[in-house]
């Protein structure tokens, strides 16, 4: 299974950027996006790439529902 999943961007340099999430720095290209992004920016990342930028309420309910799916699944474990 494939996720892409939200990150906030903490660095920028030229066309490649290094996005955090719950203490996890990612690098990712930037060359699949048509927009702007800048530092504290929310960016889907998928497969090396920030293949679409979110708002930050969109991508702070993401995440919670993410973390919601994996605790349950750990429950179950």
């Amino acid at each position: 299974m494939c996720l892409a999943v939200p990150m906030q961007v903490v660095e920028i340099e030229g066309e490649t950027m290094v996005a955090e999430i719950d203490g996890v720095r990612r690098e990712a290209s930037l060359m699949m996006l048509n927009e702007e992004v800048k530092v504290g920016d929310y960016v889907l990342i998928h497969a090396g790439f920030a293949i679409s930028r979110l708002d930050e309420e969109e991508a702070l309910e993401t995440l919670d529902l993410m973390r919601e799916c994996l605790a349950l699944g750990e429950e179950r474990g």
